[in-house]
C-alpha cells in the first residue's frame, strides 16, 4: 500500500512560496519599485528565461548537487531521477525540484522578484537565462536539420 502523500510538506512549500512572493511585493513597494513597467518583451524573456532556469534546475548534471538529496540513487542527469519516497519533506521537495513545471513556477517568480528588486541585475540575469534558451533551441533545431539533410541525401 502507497504511503499517504506528504500534505504537510506540500502545504509547507506553498506557504513559503506564498511568503517569499508577498515578502518580495512589500520589499518593491518600500523601495517605491513599479512591476506595472514591465513591458509584453520583459513577458516574453521572462518566460524563456523561466524555461531555461526550470530546465536546468531539473535536469542538468551541473545542479544535480541540488536534486542529490531528494532523490532516489544518484542524481545525474534528471531524466530518469525519481523522489525519495520518505513521505516527508525531502519527498516533496524532490517532486519539486524533478518537476520542470513546478520547479518552474518558483524559477518565474524569483526572476521577476529580481527584476523588480535589483533590475539591472536581474534583467542581466533574464535576459542571459533567455539567450540560453534560444541558444538550446538554436542547437537542437541545427542538429535536427542536419539529421534531415543526411536522411534525404542518402534517398537520392
Amino acid at each position: 500500500m502507497a504511503e499517504r502523500p506528504p500534505y504537510e510538506a506540500y502545504a509547507g512549500i506553498v506557504a513559503t512560496f506564498g511568503g517569499l512572493l508577498a515578502a518580495a511585493g512589500a520589499a518593491g513597494r518600500v523601495l517605491d519599485r513599479d512591476p506595472a513597467c514591465q513591458t509584453a518583451l520583459d513577458y516574453l524573456v521572462l518566460s524563456a528565461a523561466t524555461f531555461k532556469a526550470a530546465r536546468t534546475l531539473s535536469r542538468d548534471e551541473v545542479t544535480s548537487f541540488l536534486r542529490e538529496p531528494f532523490v532516489k540513487g544518484v542524481a545525474h542527469t534528471g531524466d530518469d531521477e525519481e523522489p525519495v519516497e520518505s513521505g516527508d519533506l525531502d519527498q516533496a521537495i524532490g517532486e519539486l525540484v524533478t518537476c520542470t513545471r513546478c520547479v518552474g513556477t518558483w524559477a518565474a517568480a524569483a526572476l521577476a522578484a529580481t527584476q523588480i528588486l535589483a533590475p539591472r541585475f536581474g534583467r542581466l540575469l533574464t535576459w542571459s537565462l533567455a539567450a540560453a534558451a534560444a541558444n538550446d533551441f538554436l542547437q537542437t533545431s541545427f542538429v535536427a536539420l542536419n539529421e534531415k539533410s543526411e536522411q534525404l541525401a542518402g534517398r537520392n
